[in-house]
């Protein structure tokens, strides 16, 4: 049985699909800006990158995530 991927992780095949570059490349683009706040990163990948607000909430969530752990 295979587990369903749940949380921020879920968009992650259709980021990579709509936007062409992988999530290691995103989350690159996200870790250069730091320290900015949650929001400010979403706002940086929506203005500079044209993603979605989902999909930006996405990536800043598990990077953030994974950086706090």
């Amino acid at each position: 049985m295979t587990e369903t991927i749940k949380g921020p992780a879920s968009y992650f095949p259709s980021i990579e699909k709509k936007y062409g570059r992988p999530i290691a490349e995103w989350k690159a683009l996200v870790r250069a800006a730091y320290p900015a706040r949650h929001m400010e990163l979403v706002a940086m990948l929506k203005e500079q990158h044209g993603m979605g607000h989902g999909h930006a909430n996405a990536i800043v969530a598990h990077t953030l995530a994974e950086d706090k752990a």
